[in-house]
């Protein structure tokens, strides 16, 4: 059974090495090399992840299969679009599995537990940025009752990249 809690200061080193991990087992084989030392080593390290997990604003959640951790998710407020008509919102920045546990629940328990802080806290839209070549994410947020409403750049390492950006009305 998957658990999920909110986690703390004191899990940022945990949190730190599964966001490293997730990310480079996610994406390391559909980039260049180069490009993913780039951004390993200059955006996404470990010192910055770490003190992410301090700074106002940011929720991090972590799930459990038993003892062992499985999944993370990093939420913020972010940029109000104008598509939100004003609307509180708040972002899932992050939101990974580890490999082994991929289509085991956890990503499930994570959405539910985004959703339910959300309208713990009166937001009226969760959204997330997603890759546009991650076809795997993208039907999980279908899934979920999120559409596409606009797209960024993302820079990995020198490669400009393309990410949709997908929003979920709640009730």
């Amino acid at each position: 059974m998957i658990t999920v809690r909110i986690a703390n200061t004191t899990d940022a080193a945990l949190i730190a090495e599964m966001s490293r991990q997730t990310f480079y087992d996610t994406f390391a084989a559909a980039n260049t090399k180069e490009d993913m030392d780039i951004f390993m080593n200059e955006q996404f390290t470990t010192e910055k992840l770490v003190a992410e997990v301090s700074v106002a604003g940011n929720i991090f959640l972590l799930a459990y299969d038993g003892d062992e951790a499985v999944g993370y998710v990093r939420m913020h407020e972010g940029e109000p679009y104008a598509v939100f008509n004003n609307q509180p919102a708040i972002e899932v920045v992050r939101i990974y599995a580890t490999k082994a546990a991929i289509g085991k629940g956890v990503g499930k328990a994570l959405m539910q537990t985004c959703i339910a802080i959300a309208r713990e806290q009166h937001k009226k839209i969760i959204w997330l940025g997603v890759w546009e070549h991650n076809q795997r994410a993208i039907e999980f947020y279908a899934k979920w009752g999120f559409e596409k409403f606009d797209t960024h750049d993302f820079v990995l390492g020198k490669d400009v990249q393309t990410d949709w950006l997908l929003m979920k009305q709640l009730d």
